[in-house]
């Protein structure tokens, strides 16, 4: 009902823009050049008009009377039932809204069919009032607009500002969603460390990681909750990855932007980028069920005990993903440096080679971090492959060959798991942070190399 209500509001707003534009034109007898504002702006500000009161009213009242309805329903219940708890309650109307729907509830009986009844017309009430009310603020907004179009009416400037002010509102919701998880981030850390009487230094240096298996009364053991074993197989598979991905991505880039015919760059460069369109469940397939194996089995053969799952397979298997991202940006990087830089070293008798080397690569060098900045961003980041590769075992080892396991392969089990979720949020948000913290450092570093190389050949 609200998404078919959502697209009459627009629909509704198109024909005021097509109103709009065509009585503009009719008030000046055709004559547009007696317009303030050309008859696409008086259609814009209409359809604009239009188009906002109706989502406004649409957003505000859909999410107030829905609040409205519920509060309703729950003191419904309370009030037929007093002894109900709110997680009881909470119960009986969602087998109310079941039964009401059609659904299995998981009991009948008079109470919930009483409730059901009332969620039914209440639900109903609540859809049709909210449809209607948007319909008519679209309406209002759209004739609002239509009866001021005049000659001399700025249609121009109040169409823009209208633009002007929804961009900034925009620009305002992703600053702050930005906000907003930073500061859900820092005060789950607060109280993570709060819940560990303050023994920071056992998260940050501690190589015990077990958080869970000491909770009691909503405690954590701060013992048990040392990171080091994370953030070391976290390490351990991005060298590996980006030992990978970085020489191989790097060295396609160079040989397709500067050596490679135009008939091998047409099939390998979009064969190289259909690398990144598999889907990372795949990769994790590849690895452990082709490479690892290949891997244990090698390392038998020679004398050496290879655990079934390995940070090797798992860093090996994330290169490969990554190979396309580097090479890529690049590729496109290398590409952009100015052909007049290479015709100077070539005068000097330089050789491609050279070239290339002294040259194009310093030249290219601030986007080339960048790509590996993001390759290193999708390797600390991926879950997947080193959920089925590498383990979860929180083993603190600079081996390759042994199983490891990640901040973010932590993350997800301590947020999927069944303990209860303020007690394992406190670890997963509080390594979510820690990990936010070490991008944030590696992306200022990453921006004074950018920085100080990008002033050297502007």
């Amino acid at each position: 009902m609200l998404t078919l209500t959502f697209f009459a509001i627009l629909a509704l707003a198109l024909a005021f823009f097509v109103l709009g534009r065509a009585r503009a034109i009719s008030v000046v007898s055709g004559e547009t050049r007696l317009l303030h504002s050309r008859p696409n702006y008086h259609g814009t500000l209409a359809l604009l008009l239009s188009g906002l009161c109706g989502l406004a009213v649409l957003i505000v009242v859909g999410l107030v009377w829905g609040a409205w309805v519920e509060n309703s329903l729950m003191g419904a219940i309370m009030a037929a039932e007093p002894g109900l708890s709110p997680i009881e309650a909470q119960l009986v109307l969602s087998d109310a809204r079941a039964i009401a729907a059609g659904g299995i509830p998981s009991k009948t009986d008079a109470l919930r069919e009483e409730i059901a009844a009332l969620v039914t017309s209440r639900d109903a009430l609540h859809d049709w009032g909210t449809v209607i009310l948007s319909a008519i603020a679209a309406l209002l907004g759209g004739l609002w607009a239509y009866g001021k179009i005049a000659a001399d009416w700025r249609a121009r400037n109040r169409s823009e500002t209208i633009i002007r002010r929804i961009l900034l509102l925009t620009a305002a919701i992703a600053v702050a969603t930005t906000v907003g998880i930073v500061m859900s981030l820092i005060f789950e850390t607060i109280n993570f460390f709060n819940n560990i009487e303050w023994q920071v230094h056992k998260f940050l240096f501690g190589t015990t990681w077990s958080p869970l298996s000491g909770v009691q009364a909503g405690k954590l053991d701060p013992d048990k909750v040392g990171a080091i074993p994370l953030f070391a197989g976290t390490l351990l598979i991005t060298v590996i990855a980006m030992l990978v991905a970085v020489p191989i991505g790097l060295l396609a880039a160079i040989y397709l932007s500067d050596f490679a015919s135009n008939r091998t760059r047409a099939w390998a460069k979009p064969m190289l980028e259909l690398l990144a369109g598999i889907p990372t469940v795949v990769y994790g397939f590849f690895a452990a069920i082709t490479l690892a194996p290949f891997i244990r089995n090698s390392g038998e053969s020679i004398g050496l005990t290879i655990a079934s799952e390995s940070a090797l397979a798992a860093g090996i298997v994330m290169g490969i993903m990554i190979i396309p991202f580097i090479s890529s940006l690049s590729d496109d990087v290398i590409n952009s440096v100015p052909q007049s830089l290479r015709d100077g070293s070539y005068g000097l008798g330089a050789t491609k080679a050279e070239t290339i080397r002294q040259v194009v690569l310093p030249a290219a060098l601030p986007g080339i971090v960048s790509a590996v900045l993001l390759g290193v961003s999708r390797a600390v980041g991926e879950t997947m492959i080193v959920v089925m590769a590498a383990g979860q075992g929180a083993n603190l080892t600079a081996n390759p060959l042994e199983a490891v396991t990640t901040v973010t392969v932590q993350i997800v089990m301590l947020i999927t798991g069944d303990t209860e979720a303020s007690t394992a949020a406190g670890p997963a948000f509080t390594l979510g942070f820690t990990l936010f913290c070490v991008t944030l450092l590696m992306n200022i570093v990453a921006q004074r190399i950018v920085r100080k190389y990008r002033e050297l050949y502007d």
